[in-house]
């Protein structure tokens, strides 16, 4: 029961153990990097390893529910009586007695049948089950969130790298136009329309540089640092066509999507909670052993008193009527056990939904990946042929202009499809519930990383 516990404790363990290589300042980040770091001091799965180490609590306490109890009493008093016998004879005299007592004893309860205990110890299994379960799917979803956060970071990044370079390509051309104005080969509006773009970039640089730094601070939310760098993709990526089919992704979905697995949980838990009270109608038998000594200085009577007594035996307790609480609570957990029935199968509607969804964009991304290539080459050359175009004389500095705007727009274009490609396939795997950090590995074979030496 403890087991993910100890997989998240040592994965975390080996993250800090990990280190930080001497030029991480200069190198890019990878998507294996910033993961490692949400795994230390990402405070979702922080609290969520506070709530699962509580949990195993839970073990220790449905032991305890079959384990001996055991108590110890003790008490003192002080008594004053007033005493007139009636009659003749009475070998007591009259009058007022003042006296003190002591006592104290040790009892011991065994149970020996208790029903609604032996349910519940099961109930408190069941609850550790779904509590590691829990932990397993907020690990799965900080994959999912480092993976997100990380290319949208990355696509900010790269976005304001175009912008800057279609910068420097519109300001080449704002000063080839206003050369050839100034010569009388070109016209004032070549250089009015290459300074319009030019301004309009420059606004677009102010926006690309507010969306990194928004990007960035949301993956600082998961690793407390603010990246500098991030890793992009090789340009040699090929994405891989599916090797499965959608059914094929829905049984493996239904199989091993933890949120079903927990919603599952609840409703055993709910029938068991029908059968923890339906036993509260059961008898209970436990063995119960004491042991008691009191002291008396005085009584009544006058004379005092030293009792020892020791017991030992079985008691029988059986539940005759309790105001129809218990029948009120049968009733209740029934209706609850229907609610966690149909909460079972909002899961599952919604975890088909989801890797419906996340298999058709995966499958449409492989597509547009071949699609944007194309376009990118075709827009290459179509900028090539307006170039040319424009040095003889055929072309004007607009078809130039828009030319440029088309090939910036085809790489960018490329670069989020590369992205989502592989965003896509965290996004399939956490809707199936099989995602690891294999994959993340998988995915960082992709990057453009330099080498590194471990300090």
């Amino acid at each position: 029961m403890r087991h993910p516990s100890i997989f998240v404790t040592t994965l975390i363990a080996a993250t800090a153990a990990w280190g930080t290589p001497a030029v991480a300042e200069t190198s890019p980040q990878s998507l294996l990097d910033i993961y490692h770091q949400a795994v230390a001091h990402d405070p979702t799965l922080a609290s969520a390893l506070s709530a699962n180490s509580a949990a195993q609590e839970l073990i220790e306490q449905a032991k305890a529910l079959y384990r001996p109890v055991i108590s110890f009493s003790a008490g003192g008093s002080a008594s004053q009586s007033d005493v007139h016998y009636q009659g003749m004879g009475v070998p007591f005299p009259n009058g007022v007695r003042s006296y003190q007592g002591y006592q104290y004893g040790v009892e011991a309860r065994q149970p020996l049948f208790r029903q609604q205990n032996l349910v519940q110890m099961e109930q408190l299994r069941t609850q550790v089950s779904q509590a590691d379960k829990q932990l397993h799917l907020t690990l799965q979803n900080l994959m999912l969130r480092t993976t997100q956060h990380y290319f949208d970071a990355l696509i900010a990044q790269d976005k304001l790298a175009l912008i800057t370079a279609q910068k420097a390509a519109i300001l080449s051309q704002l000063e080839q136009a206003k050369s050839k104005f100034d010569v009388g080969n070109a016209t004032v509006t070549d250089a009015n329309e290459a300074q319009a773009r030019y301004d309009l970039v420059i606004a677009q640089e102010i926006a690309a540089e507010n969306a990194i730094e928004i990007a960035k601070r949301a993956v600082q939310s998961i690793t407390g640092e603010l990246p500098q760098q991030l890793a992009t993709v090789k340009p040699s990526l090929k994405p891989n066509t599916l090797a499965q089919t959608m059914d094929q992704w829905l049984k493996v979905a239904a199989d091993s999507n933890l949120s079903i697995q927990i919603q599952q949980d609840l409703a055993k838990l709910s029938s068991q909670e029908i059968e923890r009270n339906q036993a509260e109608h059961l008898p209970t038998v436990d063995a119960v052993a004491s042991y008691t000594e009191s002291s008396a200085n005085g009584s009544t009577f006058g004379f005092g008193s030293d009792i020892n007594t020791g017991t030992i035996g079985v008691q029988l307790q059986v539940p005759l009527y309790q105001g129809g609480a218990t029948s009120s609570r049968i009733r209740q957990a029934v209706l609850n056990k229907q609610k966690a029935q149909d909460d079972v199968e909002i899961a599952r509607r919604q975890t088909e939904l989801e890797t419906q969804r996340a298999y058709l964009n995966l499958n449409s991304s492989i597509a547009q990946v071949k699609a944007y290539e194309q376009a990118l080459s075709s827009s290459q050359t179509q900028l090539e042929s307006t170039q040319t175009g424009y040095d003889v004389g055929i072309r004007t500095s607009v078809d130039v202009l828009n030319a440029q705007q088309q090939l910036f727009a085809a790489k960018r274009d490329l670069l989020e499809a590369r992205y989502q490609y592989l965003m896509n396939i965290i996004r399939l795997k956490s809707a199936a519930g099989v995602v690891s950090d294999t994959d993340l590995a998988d995915i960082n074979q992709q990057l453009e990383l330099p080498p590194k030496s471990r300090s």
